[in-house]
């Protein structure tokens, strides 16, 4: 991979990180002085492990709604089409450790919840793949290497 690409996760030696992780992975700044962070929220080790798709589409709906019961700074919290993880764009808000706990947080709620937020036809594209157990799975699995989330590399 010699060659610079214009997406900035394609430049990352995905043989090299180790999951999980959470690291800065990208900065854009608008005209006006607004800057969108976004971070590389890893669960599972790339190319080896990946997250079921009814269960990453519960933890994404989960994520999405209940994140921004902690921060209005949240804009989007997306999957990977690769299945291993999320990204998670923050406008204006540039504390790691603030992410971290955010992420917690949410994680943590996502533990209790009962019932996975617009899990239906009228709110949701395909509302039949769902699983909040296994999105709980993923947040519990997540959430017991917390202190990890910090190493990117191996």
């Amino acid at each position: 991979m010699s060659e610079k690409m214009n997406v900035e996760s394609f430049n990352l030696d995905h043989t090299k990180v180790k999951a999980p992780y959470i690291r800065l992975a990208d900065i854009k700044a608008g005209e006006n002085g607004d800057c969108i962070h976004k971070y590389d929220m890893r669960i599972c080790q790339p190319n080896q492990a990946h997250m079921e798709m009814p269960a990453l589409h519960s933890l994404e709906h989960l994520m999405a709604e209940l994140s921004r019961n902690h921060s209005d700074k949240v804009v989007d919290i997306s999957p990977m089409g690769c299945q291993t993880g999320f990204y998670v764009a923050m406008i204006n808000h540039d504390d790691y450790d603030d992410v971290l706990r955010l992420l917690q947080q949410t994680l943590e709620d996502v533990l209790v919840a009962e019932e996975v937020p617009a899990c239906n036809e009228m709110q949701c594209g395909w509302a039949a793949s769902h699983s909040l157990e296994g999105a709980k799975e993923i947040a519990r699995g997540f959430l017991a290497k917390r202190d990890e989330w910090t190493q990117v590399f191996a």
